[in-house]
């Protein structure tokens, strides 16, 4: 039998379904929890959990998910109504709780996106947010851990117990701040975003996210989405991960080639493994399901202006002076947008793009920061200039009084 490691006075480790389900009682009692979660993600389809660590009023506890088999409980919890659920950068929390009941949590703050909506730094480590917000230390000692062997040592369950020690805290604090500067909606809204987006990359098929597709033809596209679809349904049946059944650069090349013939494939480099028997057949099958789709269901295509060359530049140069608008803001540049989402929205007002798709920078609190600023600068209502240059900003709006 695995020993089970010794607690600390202050919090409990539960290892057994019963203890656990005394533990989802006794939180159903309190109007919030905070939570997170240890993992491994480098060897399965979806993240193997193997702890879950907890704290609400008079609770701090870590659940030993090796050996605790009934979770669903828990996040059945989250998704009540009434219930907040404080996390930091909780994507892979998200993931579990979708994949355990398909619902979300009721009333999600992750305490990473708050602190970006007051702060300069986004996206901020755990310990950096404990230290900047509440002046508390945090052990850093764990962060390569295995956390599928066992038995656990004490320093590794006083590492992990950290994690939750200080949201409660994290959590009002921050609150206080975004109510001060008056951007708690900006949060509200922020977090059902951020939801909305983790939800999709969890629960749709995103085939154009390998690595190398920039460049192909429509007809190019279509095999790499047959051949995503592929390799996605044989990563779950296997469970493993994607890229170990057939890694993005070897998918790219079977675009490129454009050919269903057994030989040719194999005689790809790369493509000379043991299990190419094994595989080939499914290979085959998707990329003949490229070749035949019709051309009107092609990827791509879109029918739109081309943007000019010069837009790429012009977002770059400007998201750099936003940049020193939103620090003036206490605001963290890259929670608002990128130089890309930059560029985005340069062509949207100017006419090229995607006309039905709103970009980012447009919509919600962020056209409020960036997007009535760069409809002044298109307009001439303002400018910008160098001021010095040694500062961390050297870009600076100026406004211009209407004549």
């Amino acid at each position: 039998m695995t020993p089970v490691p010794k607690p600390s006075a202050d919090y409990q480790v539960v290892t057994s379904d019963d203890r656990f389900r005394e533990l989802v009682a006794r939180l159903a009692a309190e109007p919030f929890l905070a939570f997170d979660t240890e993992f491994v993600s480098e060897h399965t389809y979806r993240s193997q959990l193997c702890l879950l660590q907890v704290a609400a009023p008079g609770v701090l506890a870590v659940v030993d998910t090796l050996t605790v088999t009934e979770i669903e409980p828990f996040w059945r919890l989250l998704a009540e109504p009434g219930r907040t659920t404080i996390v930091h950068a909780g994507r892979e929390e998200m993931g579990f709780i979708l994949h355990g009941i398909g619902a979300r949590p009721a009333d999600l703050f992750d305490v990473q996106v708050a602190a970006g909506l007051v702060d300069h730094d986004y996206p901020a480590g755990y310990s950096s947010v404990v230290r900047k917000f509440l002046g508390e230390q945090t052990s850093k000692a764990e962060t390569r851990t295995d956390w599928r062997k066992r038995p656990l040592s004490d320093a590794q369950l006083a590492y992990a117990v950290d994690d939750v020690r200080h949201l409660e805290r994290l959590w009002r604090t921050l609150q206080q701040k975004l109510e001060a500067a008056g951007r708690t909606a900006w949060m509200t809204a922020e977090m059902a975003a951020w939801q909305d987006d983790v939800e999709e990359s969890f629960t749709r098929k995103r085939w154009r996210r390998v690595a190398g597709l920039n460049g192909l033809s429509r007809r190019e596209l279509a095999i790499a989405r047959e051949l995503w679809h592929w390799r996605d349904a044989v990563a779950e049946q296997r469970n493993m991960p994607p890229k170990r059944v057939l890694r993005d650069d070897l998918l790219v090349e079977l675009c490129k080639q454009k050919s269903a013939d057994e030989r040719r494939i194999s005689a790809i480099r790369g493509m000379q493994r043991s299990d190419l028997r094994h595989i080939i057949n499914g290979l085959v099958v998707a990329i003949e399901r490229g070749l035949e789709c019709p051309e009107e269901e092609l990827p791509g295509g879109e029918r739109h202006r081309a943007p000019p060359s010069q837009l790429a530049m012009l977002g770059q140069f400007l998201a750099t002076a936003v940049a020193g608008v939103c620090r003036q803001m206490n605001l963290a540049p890259a929670l608002v947008g990128t130089a890309s989402d930059m560029r985005d929205l340069l062509a949207w007002k100017l006419g090229y793009g995607d006309l039905e798709r709103t970009p980012l920078l447009a919509e919600g609190w962020r056209a409020t920061v960036v997007g009535e600023l760069v409809d002044d600068l298109l307009a001439g209502r303002a400018s910008l200039r160098i001021g010095d240059i040694r500062s961390h900003d050297p870009l600076i709006v100026e406004r211009h009084e209407p004549r």
